[in-house]
């Protein structure tokens, strides 16, 4: 590296916290729901077709979630979907809404120790008033030179987001679960993307890691960053 690097953005979701694992926890609950309506593997599919289909309507996060699993009720019952049902998935998303933070392995001490040697960002998806809940209540906010919650993660966002931090993109990594939406768009943006694999990972952040790209790594946990940013800074 000709030059140090000035920034270090971090997504959220299954980066820094559990969040998946809690989204298949409610999914499993809404099988069980409608288990006299449909088979398992087959909710699930139509489950995805919602979410697919209303992510541009709704945005990421458990509001859409809920909404999507309401819409698939009524769909796959043909419009005869018990109120209580409808009632009982009301309740399983605001238990979602009310679930304490959980961080990842590592999250702390990474970013605790990143903090003050670089400009620290927060950059995730979400519903804006959910992600604030959930920075609040990890601990980590005060950790964080700048925050952004967005509808989408593409190379422009990435490009805006460098911008209005003051950023050179060379001289930012972006560290996420998703090679979608945290590592490809940054590297597209100019950026280094550093993969974190989580072992749930929605299906509509799936994509192909760029391999072989200079400014892509992969570690195995948070812990792993601090050496892997010094290494390539030597």
């Amino acid at each position: 590296m000709m030059e140090k690097f000035t920034t270090v953005a971090f997504d959220a979701d299954d980066t820094l916290w559990h969040n998946e694992r809690f989204f298949r926890l409610t999914q499993d609950r809404f099988a069980t729901l409608l288990a006299d309506f449909a088979e398992p593997d087959h909710l699930d599919e139509r489950l995805l077709e919602a979410e697919r289909r209303n992510v541009g309507r709704y945005g990421f996060g458990i509001k859409g979630f809920m909404l999507s699993m309401i819409e698939t009720a009524i769909e796959v019952t043909e419009d005869r979907v018990p109120a209580r049902v409808i009632r009982e998935i009301i309740a399983t998303g605001q238990d979602m809404l009310a679930h304490p933070i959980e961080l990842l392995p590592h999250a702390l001490d990474t970013v605790s120790s990143l903090a003050g040697r670089y400009r620290i960002l927060l950059v995730t998806k979400g519903d804006l008033l959910d992600q604030e809940r959930k920075l609040a209540q990890s601990g980590l906010g005060d950790l964080f030179d700048g925050v952004e919650i967005v509808s989408q993660k593409t190379p422009a966002v990435y490009a805006a987001i460098f911008e209005r931090h003051g950023v050179r993109a060379e001289g930012a990594i972006m560290v996420g679960n998703s090679m979608k939406s945290d590592v490809v768009p940054a590297i597209e943006a100019g950026g280094w993307g550093v993969y974190v694999p989580h072992g749930l990972t929605w299906a509509l952040e799936h994509a192909d890691a760029p391999e072989g790209h200079p400014r892509f790594r992969e570690i195995p946990d948070l812990g792993a960053l601090p050496p892997l940013i010094a290494a390539l800074e030597r």
